[in-house]
């Protein structure tokens, strides 16, 4: 079991070049929020908007765009019912975000299928929310791409058979090696654990606590995982991931010395000037 030093979190949030542009950092299209779930797609865009991300795109109900820009007005957003427009920003993305608040139903799947077949090379997939949970209950084919799964324990269950009180670190190590390799999976819980298929040991987070248990931290925590790996090259998709889980819960432990709840808004309120702290010192 590794655990998460400051080396790493040095290697990963450096200061930005002075030469580069908002197409340096990312085209992120995020997917979900159907009603009754619109805020999950919100929390999750406002978390990767506030992680650094270049290009924030956002396919919802078109009723929930209003509320999507009140919100965040740095974000796009399209209706998901506009099949063109879903088909154009799916080929511009380096990121698909696809899950958060995504109600699982028949027009969730076929979001999932059209999502699966549609992607190119080289884009990266996170799956999360209601995708995972419509993976898990199709059994569909993963695609061919840099895949990363962010299920809590129930979701887990779902897509591993591994029943919740039997979820350690032997029966996901073993689980792991029927997912395709590379494969990074941010196993949430009391003790987040997050792998990469085809690797024997897992980092293991030493920060966080009961103060996340509100609705809507996995969903802020997805638009961060989509923020931090459509930025910071210079380091593995894997250690991006890694730190942006546990910048995450080191914010919520930080905010939770004067807070009974930590609400994932709030997280995301923190993440630039944590994030500034942590880049300064890498120089």
């Amino acid at each position: 079991m590794k655990v998460l030093d400051q080396t790493l979190l040095e290697k990963v949030m450096i200061e930005r070049c002075r030469q580069s542009h908002k197409g340096n950092y990312g085209r992120l299209l995020l997917l979900g929020g159907t009603y009754p779930y619109g805020g999950a797609i919100i929390m999750a865009a406002l978390a990767a908007v506030k992680s650094g991300a270049g290009l924030v795109t956002v396919g919802t109900d078109r009723e929930n765009i209003p509320a999507l820009h009140s919100h965040l007005p740095e974000a796009m957003a399209f209706s998901l019912q506009d099949q063109q427009l879903l088909k154009e920003q799916l080929e511009k993305a380096e990121v698909v975000l696809l899950g958060p608040g995504l109600r699982d139903d028949a027009y969730g799947e076929n979001l999932v299928k059209q999502v699966f077949a549609g992607l190119i090379q080289n884009q990266i997939l996170i799956v999360d929310g209601g995708a995972l949970t419509i993976l898990a209950r199709t059994s569909l084919s993963f695609p061919s791409n840099q895949l990363i799964l962010t299920p809590h324990q129930k979701e887990w269950e779902k897509l591993s058979g591994i029943a919740i009180e039997k979820q350690n670190k032997d029966a996901t190590a073993s689980a792991l090696t029927s997912f395709p390799q590379g494969t990074i999976l941010v196993e949430k819980g009391p003790a987040t654990r997050i792998w990469q298929a085809g690797q024997s040991d897992c980092y293991q987070l030493q920060v966080g606590g009961p103060y996340q248990a509100t609705g809507g931290m996995g969903d802020t925590l997805a638009g961060m995982i989509a923020g931090f790996a459509g930025q910071f090259r210079q380091a593995s998709l894997y250690e991006r991931v890694i730190v942006a889980t546990h910048l995450h819960s080191a914010i919520a432990q930080e905010l939770a010395q004067e807070h009974y709840v930590v609400l994932p808004t709030e997280i995301s309120h923190e993440i630039p000037k944590m994030m500034k702290k942590i880049s300064q010192k890498s120089t």
